[in-house]
């Protein structure tokens, strides 16, 4: 079977990459490297293209006999899409259009995608489950609902079958070493905490200690991107096996506050850095906890990198593996997007 991992060269993208190599699948990555790395591309054949063109589509599939397609390529920065709406809804929506397309055109019609918590917004009750409602808050969750509707109408007008896999915190790196994490600028919390600890960065700002959680600061449900490498196989496997197109979240179903996190990062790289507490951003809720259960029962998911030292651990020894950390990550504290995804 011959899979196309559109956005294959990013962070979780490379990660499924592997996991669909070490299950015997051929894999084709197609990617245009804007945030990608070509580097991070180990595993099967390497297609750099964009998804806007639609001609650079057609060639992949009439070279390859692609049986199925994961979707990863979109812009994912919070901030900026409230900044940049349009640019957003043209590269996560359009291009998904054009996608889809020439998918119909080959007769392709099985597509795992990848989305997000975001599209849920505020939610009123925690933990977050798949059947409750979707009021995204800025441009990306938007665009991500948008595509979830996409498909959706797709399914019922041509026959498309897909799956999508709503993500909580994606985090830590491959346990083997050999990717892991590495976003320019960077405005995941775990990452930038690793900063701090490696001395890249004077301090660590934790935007809000008086909310009503434990220690006071924010609580995210964080998800080791082996687990979700391994929740994207099962996803094919479930609709190579005649399941339903269905959508599901993909979480730890435990929260850690920021807090928590700077703690893990202290115990696991044994070092000590400035935390500094400011105040409240509007917009960052208090807390952020997914249920996966529906992954649990139906795809028979299991995580198994829960404890968030193992997640830190992981995260750390693929930052030290690649020696000193990209200055070109440090970024101003006001552009910094991880509480919210």
């Amino acid at each position: 079977m011959t899979v196309l991992v559109c956005g294959g060269a990013g962070y979780i993208g490379s990660h499924v990459n592997k996991q669909l190599h070490k299950e015997g699948y051929e894999t084709v990555v197609f990617d245009n490297l804007v945030y990608g790395h070509r580097e991070a591309v180990k595993w099967g054949t390497f297609v750099k293209g964009d998804l806007r063109n639609t001609e650079e589509i057609e060639a992949v599939f009439e070279r390859y006999s692609i049986d199925a397609v994961f979707h990863f390529a979109a812009y994912a920065y919070v901030g900026e899409s409230v900044q940049e709406p349009e640019k957003y809804y043209y590269n996560n929506v359009v291009n998904t259009l054009n996608l889809l397309r020439v998918m119909k055109r080959h007769g392709c019609n099985r597509i795992i995608f990848s989305s997000t918590c975001a599209t849920y917004g505020e939610s009123e009750r925690i933990p977050i489950t798949e059947d409750m409602p979707q009021n995204p808050i800025n441009p990306y969750g938007f665009t991500k609902l948008a595509v979830e509707h996409i498909l959706e109408d797709y399914r019922k007008a041509y026959g498309l079958e897909y799956v999508v896999l709503r993500y909580f915190n994606a985090a830590g790196a491959d346990p083997e070493g050999e990717i892991g994490e590495d976003h320019d600028p960077e405005t995941h919390l775990i990452p930038l905490v690793l900063d701090a600890a490696a001395g890249n960065r004077p301090d660590i700002k934790v935007f809000g200690t008086d909310y009503d959680t434990p220690d006071g600061s924010c609580v995210r449900d964080y998800i080791h991107v082996a687990d979700l490498a391994q929740a994207h196989l099962l996803a094919l496997q479930y609709l190579q096996n005649e399941g339903k197109s269905s959508c599901f979240n993909l979480g730890n179903e435990e929260g850690t506050s920021v807090l928590e996190v700077i703690d893990a990062v202290k115990r696991v790289t044994r070092k000590d850095f400035k935390v500094t507490c400011v105040s409240r951003r509007s917009g960052d809720p208090a807390v952020l906890v997914g249920s996966s259960e529906k992954a649990r029962k139906v795809l028979g998911w299991s995580p198994k990198y829960v404890d968030i030292d193992m997640i830190v651990k992981d995260a750390w020894e693929w930052h030290q593996k690649r020696g000193k950390l990209h200055e070109s990550r440090i970024i101003a504290s006001d552009n910094i997007d991880y509480i919210g995804e």
